[in-house]
């Protein structure tokens, strides 16, 4: 399993047990390092280190949430449905999450400036209940693939708790948990391009409940 989900890597055969299955393609490969951008920019700018709020936008938009559909779409092309629904998932928070930026900026929604903060809160505490969701049915993969999701609950709670609150500390905190979020998922990159390329499949963990 070097995918952000799971990947099959044999199929039992009419003629005995279970034989290596053609390769068949990994979603992963492409989806892994533009969620890696992505990230990357989000917590440069919610740890304040980059003084711009939309600076990620560009990335997300254009290079993160576009490969993440097509991700999404190859990953259910192939019948790798945990996949898609992870990829799915990941393109719906980052897409959004460029939209709400954008529409906010351009008044495209007719949201006042008063109510972009409630507004924020909304879209956070919704991808946190989704996101939460999701780290609880995978608990039956490697435990790295839960705690790469629970690292994504704090950033949100801490994000939720800085826009409500308006703490600044709060904020900042979330930007460096995105940081974690971004070092694991390096690892699974580095994972699944080792593998693909010949290499010793990487430890991933065992699972939490069997």
């Amino acid at each position: 399993m070097t995918d952000l989900a799971i990947r099959e890597s044999s199929t039992p055969t009419a003629d005995g047990p279970a034989t290596a299955a053609a390769r068949e393609g990994n979603p992963g490969l492409l989806a892994l390092p533009l969620v890696i951008a992505g990230g990357f920019g989000l917590g440069f700018t919610n740890t304040g280190i980059v003084d711009v709020a939309a600076a990620a936008v560009p990335i997300l938009l254009s290079a993160t949430a576009v490969g993440l559909l097509l991700a999404t779409i190859w990953a259910a092309a192939l019948s790798q449905n945990v996949n898609a629904t992870v990829y799915g998932v990941f393109f719906g928070f980052y897409a959004s999450y460029a939209v709400l930026s954008l529409g906010l900026t351009h008044d495209w929604f007719g949201i006042s400036a008063a109510d972009a903060g409630p507004t924020t809160a909304l879209w956070l505490g919704s991808w946190l209940l989704t996101i939460g969701l999701l780290t609880v049915l995978v608990l039956r993969l490697p435990w790295t693939y839960p705690l790469l999701l629970g690292i994504v609950d704090v950033a949100l709670v801490l994000l939720l708790i800085g826009n409500v609150t308006g703490s600044t500390a709060a904020t900042h905190a979330g930007g460096w948990f995105v940081f974690a979020f971004v070092a694991l998922v390096g690892y699974y990159y580095v994972a699944a391009l080792w593998e693909e390329t010949g290499g010793r499949a990487l430890p991933l963990g065992r699972p939490l409940v069997v």
